[in-house]
Formats: C-alpha cells, sequence, structure tokens
C-alpha cells in the first residue's frame, strides 16, 4: 500500500508542476482536467501527508525512549502516534478504493407511487419534498422534468433533475422501495395504512458519453396537462420520446421551451439507455429500473417510515433513528453516512478475501 502511495504522491507533484506552468492557463480544457485530477487526489494526498507526520513523530519518540529524563513523556508521544498512524492506515484503505466513475455527476431521481393508491401518492410528494430539502441544505439546484399530481395534493410520478458536485455519491443509496406506514388523514378508525413509493436515481450521462442513433427514436409533442397556470394547453409544448429498440418513453412538459423540453427528455433517455447497458455488461440483470425498483411490492422495501413510532428504519444496513420528522424535513446526512460506510466496509472485505 506504501509503494502506491508514493507513486500516487509523485503524481500529485507533477500535477502541482504542470499546474503551475503558464501554457496551461491558456488551453482551459486541459486545466480543468488536471484541476479535476488533482482534487479527486487531495484527500488521499492529505490522508498519506498525515500519515507520515504521524510517522514522523513516531520515530522522533523511539529515539528518546533511551532517554531516562525524557522516556515518560516519549513513550506517551510514541503511543499517541502510533495509535494515530493505525487510525491513517484505515483511512487510507478507504481513500484507495477503487471509485464508483458515476460519483461526481449530477442525477436523475425518479419518484412513483406503488402499493396504497392516495395514501402512496401522497408519500411520494413527501418524498420529493425531503429530497429537493436534502438538495437545497448541500446547496445543490434541483429542475423538474416531469410531474404527474393527483387532485389531492399527492404525485403519482415525478422526474427530476439534482445538480451538484457528489449528487450521485450521496444520493445512489436512495434506489428501491421505500414504504410508510401512517393513518392517513382520511381513516377514520385511525387504522394504520402501509403504502410504498418506488425511487429510481440515475447517474446523469452526456450524450456525446452514450450515442443513440436518431433512427430509434420517435418524437412526439403534445400540450401540457396538470397543474401549469395559464400556460396550460394553450401551446404544444410537452415532448415525448419513444426508444423503440426498448419500449422506453421518456417525457418532460415543465418547461415553457418545446426546445428545452427536448433537451432535458434526450438526457434523461440517454441515462436510462446508458445505466441499462452499464446491467447488461455487468450480467446483473435486464434493466437498471427494474433491479433499483422492483415492483413495488410491500416486502422488497429498502426502509420503512413508521409516523406512529416517529421512526425511519433502513432494512439494508438495520438502522433505526427515531427522528422520521428531521429526515422528511431533508436531514438524509446520518442516513447516508452509515450506507456509505457500510458500503466501503463491504467492498474491503471483499478485497481482502477475492474468492
Amino acid at each position: 500500500m506504501l509503494d502506491k502511495l508514493k507513486q500516487i504522491e509523485e503524481k500529485y507533484i507533477e500535477l502541482e508542476r504542470k499546474m503551475a506552468l503558464p501554457e496551461f492557463y491558456g488551453d482551459p480544457a486541459a486545466y480543468k482536467n488536471l484541476s479535476r485530477e488533482q482534487k479527486e487526489l487531495s484527500p488521499l494526498m492529505d490522508a498519506y501527508r498525515t500519515y507520515k507526520k504521524h510517522q514522523a513523530d513516531m520515530e522522533g519518540a523511539r529515539e528518546l525512549l533511551s532517554d531516562p529524563d525524557f522516556r515518560e513523556l516519549a513513550q506517551e508521544e510514541y503511543d499517541s502516534s502510533r495509535a494515530a498512524m493505525e487510525a491513517d492506515v484505515e483511512k487510507l484503505r478507504v481513500l484507495l478504493l477503487p471509485r464508483d466513475p458515476n460519483d461526481e455527476r449530477n442525477v436523475i431521481v425518479e419518484i412513483r407511487g406503488g402499493v396504497g393508491g392516495d395514501e402512496s401518492a401522497l408519500f411520494a410528494a413527501d418524498l420529493y419534498r425531503m429530497y429537493t430539502m436534502y438538495a437545497e441544505a448541500r446547496r445543490w439546484k434541483t429542475e423538474i422534468a416531469n410531474l404527474n399530481e393527483t387532485e389531492i395534493g399527492g404525485i403519482k410520478e415525478i422526474s427530476f433533475v439534482i445538480e451538484g458536485n457528489g449528487a450521485y455519491s450521496r444520493l445512489k443509496f436512495e434506489s428501491g422501495v421505500h414504504r410508510v406506514q401512517r393513518v392517513p388523514e382520511t381513516e377514520a378508525s385511525g387504522r394504520i395504512h402501509t403504502s410504498t413509493v418506488t425511487v429510481a436515481v440515475l447517474p446523469e450521462v452526456d450524450e456525446v458519453e452514450f450515442t443513440i442513433n436518431p433512427a430509434d427514436l420517435q418524437i412526439d409533442t403534445f400540450r401540457s396537462s396538470g397543474a401549469g397556470g395559464q400556460h396550460v394547453n394553450k401551446t404544444e409544448s410537452a415532448i415525448r420520446i419513444t426508444h423503440l429498440p426498448t419500449g422506453t418513453v421518456v417525457e418532460c412538459q415543465d418547461e415553457r421551451s418545446q426546445h428545452k423540453n427536448r433537451a432535458r427528455a434526450m438526457s434523461i433517455l440517454t441515462s436510462r439507455l446508458a445505466q441499462a447497458e452499464r446491467d447488461r455488461q455487468n450480467a446483473a440483470i435486464a434493466a437498471e429500473r427494474k433491479s433499483q425498483v422492483g415492483t413495488g411490492m410491500r416486502n422488497e422495501r429498502i426502509r420503512t417510515y413508521n409516523f406512529p413510532q416517529g421512526r425511519v428504519t433502513d432494512h439494508r444496513i438495520g438502522l433505526t433513528l427515531y427522528k422520521l420528522e428531521q429526515v422528511l424535513n431533508g436531514s438524509l446526512d446520518e442516513l447516508i453516512d452509515a450506507l456509505v460506510t457500510a458500503d466501503q466496509a463491504e467492498k474491503l472485505r471483499a478485497e481482502a478475501d477475492p474468492s
């Protein structure tokens, strides 16, 4: 591991040297690539240099252990530095794990009501609010691509984009079936109902990275429907794109401009097809959406939101938090941090035991 870190440090130093050269300022694309590479390596280099400092402190304390006047103080410094080095090594092992190449991408989030009718649609609206509040707290930008609402304020389905550094790295664990247990406002007897909502999180893929044959597309325009003020139903600005070979359909009607709706619909379609292709290459399953959201049945849930008990339980890692209100108000970091840590632990186990 240390040999690998030395090589990476040499590369990092070379990157810094190149970025200081005047000619790179005149080439924005090259400078951007160097900056991105340096940014990706910075956390690893900071941890490695901290490790080397603790190592030097430990070696210095070791030399003083033979001096009776400094032995006690030197022993404390030696023990402290050694413990810090052990912690540094664990941090470095995590930072050296292969990175998901999509982690820094923007994401496309798709939420759909599952089992539970109106109550499911109302909870879909709650989840949309939760993710937008989380994005706002992290200063990420959100933009709706397509929205299908119910008459009582619920959401049948919604597609929206979240733009921000590391958005996919934080939100990719949200894919799956989310289950809610609560008493609906219309329930006179006070009986708890169980409903589900499906969430799919896709890394946004540029059309340049994944090519679609234009001949494979059927593009239709139609008038926007649902809430939308005076603009609704006046012009055919909404776009529906069908990818004929796979039958994948994307609609976008949130923008007033047909051009913007078309661009957003193509972005979503490209991201869906690219993810499905990755799934095929990995020999996992046939399609991304099926792997992420399943059928929406209650027993496929990844997380339960229990209103009577005020708790949220993530079933993948067995974590329960009695912070339902805070979570639904966008305080997702505690849940997400635990999922990231569990994912890292699993990767470390796999690396230690490749069989």
